[in-house]
């Protein structure tokens, strides 16, 4: 009886042995967890150094704020020297002008230093939110990107078979399984089932036909193999 190529038959349908777990499998668990190990390492490096920046900045911000008020204090002192010294002394105008003069070009340097300060504190402000936004963008891929690896992972493990082999390619029509010969890696069976209580030997194996759905293309198998009974349920 032949197969269709879009329904499968109930009474026909092909199997295939492994001839072991291919060694790319292995390899790829291997490369899948070293990517998890490298994501955590980048994100802690990432976090350390995002750690560090943010100290540095808030140490600049403390020294600014100290040199302010050591200005402040300068311009207090002055203002208090010329009063006084003008009260004990009786300075000339033009003395107590100069005076004033210069304490007005430190007044001026002062504010010139408060808004360079003012300046500095908001640059370091936008700053610390750009690395704030970093680390929330940098721990958003890293955990985006373990979720693809563990998506990967699952993958690969719904991939090996019932029995610890590769179930992932499946010959459904004669074509399919004329291809999977030329690959050379598995040794493949052609048989035929009939809707049966009793096993039926297919190569190293026993299997029998449980039950088929027509309509969704769908059959249930039972498969016997080294004393274990492995029911495949609802398979197209």
């Amino acid at each position: 009886m032949s197969i269709s190529p879009n329904i499968p038959s109930p009474q026909e349908s092909y199997h295939y042995e492994s001839t072991g777990t291919p060694r790319w499998i292995a390899v790829l668990f291997g490369l899948v967890i070293a990517g998890l190990a490298v994501l955590a390492y980048a994100h802690y490096s990432t976090q350390s150094r995002m750690s560090q920046d943010l100290t540095k900045q808030q140490e600049q911000n403390r020294i600014l704020s100290a040199q302010l008020d050591q200005a402040n204090s300068r311009i207090a002192d002055l203002k208090s020297q010329v009063e006084i010294t003008a009260q004990r002394m009786g300075l000339t105008q033009s003395e107590i002008a100069q005076a004033k003069s210069r304490a007005e070009a430190i007044r001026k340097e002062q504010q010139a230093a408060d808004q360079k300060f003012t300046s500095q504190m908001k640059e370091s402000e936008e700053k610390i939110g750009a690395v704030a936004t970093e680390v929330g963008g940098a721990k958003k891929d890293i955990e985006a990107t373990k979720s693809d690896l563990e998506a990967t992972k699952g993958k690969l493990e719904r991939s090996m078979g019932d029995m610890n082999v590769m179930s992932g390619l499946i010959a459904r029509n004669r074509d399919d399984l004329e291809d999977l010969r030329r690959r050379g890696d598995r040794n493949y069976y052609e048989f035929t089932l009939q809707k049966s209580k009793k096993a039926q030997r297919v190569g190293p194996v026993q299997m029998s036909l449980n039950r088929t759905d027509a309509k969704k293309s769908k059959y249930t198998i039972t498969v016997i193999a080294d004393d274990k009974t492995i029911e495949k349920k609802d398979k197209t």
